[in-house]
């Protein structure tokens, strides 16, 4: 097989479900240009680049993207050919980001309005209070089986990737926005969270009254 001319949606599936080393090397060899293009101007920006630096945070943004058996590319929906690197440079950012104003800053800034955004799933969504992973990968598979299920009206394919994109992921608003195919502002990526994190908050809240009642809820989580 060639691996060069695979294209970019048969070269992650090849990742994913084969993930042999000569398949990963052409997903480096192709991708690296971005991502360290990426981490270089991010550094750049923050006055600290250094090759060592880039070439670092390069390989622990593949590590990210290899992650939990690859969920990010596993999760991905590509509109067009081209989206994969928009995806990566997103990625790029996001990790570049962390290392230079620490995770919990990167969370919360560049975009993010932390006042719109319920509590309960910025600390459980997002896997900071404590949950055992078994327990948590329940709840994020009923949030997404909710999300998914709601017809009225129907969530669009764009915004539950977006919400993944930013709860799962620890993406920030303005670093979706930056991939081309969503066509987002950072405050059009905002208004999406917004909008479905008080839908899944209700739902839980519903759920949760229901359970008390002893009686099912219809939207149960």
């Amino acid at each position: 097989m060639n691996r060069a001319s695979l294209t970019s949606g048969e070269l992650i599936r090849a990742c994913i479900e084969a993930g042999d080393e000569a398949v990963w090397e052409e997903f480096v060899r192709r991708y690296r240009p971005v991502i360290s293009g990426v981490v270089s101007r991010t550094a750049r920006r923050f006055g600290e680049w250094t090759p060592q630096l880039v070439d670092d945070l390069t390989q622990e943004t593949y590590l990210k993207v290899c992650a939990n058996h690859c969920r990010i590319l596993r999760e991905f929906k590509p509109q067009v050919e081209e989206s994969i690197f928009g995806l990566l440079k997103t990625v790029a950012f996001s990790v570049t980001h962390d290392h230079f104003r620490g995770a919990k800053a990167a969370m919360r800034g560049a975009g993010r309005k932390e006042s719109t955004l319920d509590n309960y799933l910025e600390s459980t969504v997002a896997g900071r209070d404590g949950l055992p992973e078994l327990e948590r990968e329940i709840l994020l598979n009923q949030i997404d089986t909710y999300l998914s299920t709601q017809s009225n009206p129907k969530i669009p394919q764009r915004d539950q990737q977006i919400f993944w994109m930013y709860y799962r992921h620890g993406m920030t608003a303005r670093a979706i926005a930056e991939i081309p195919h969503l066509g987002l502002t950072a405050k059009g990526v905002e208004s999406v969270i917004q909008r479905l994190t008080s839908l899944v908050r209700n739902g839980l809240v519903e759920a949760r009254q229901g359970n008390a009642e002893g009686k099912p809820s219809a939207n149960s989580l």
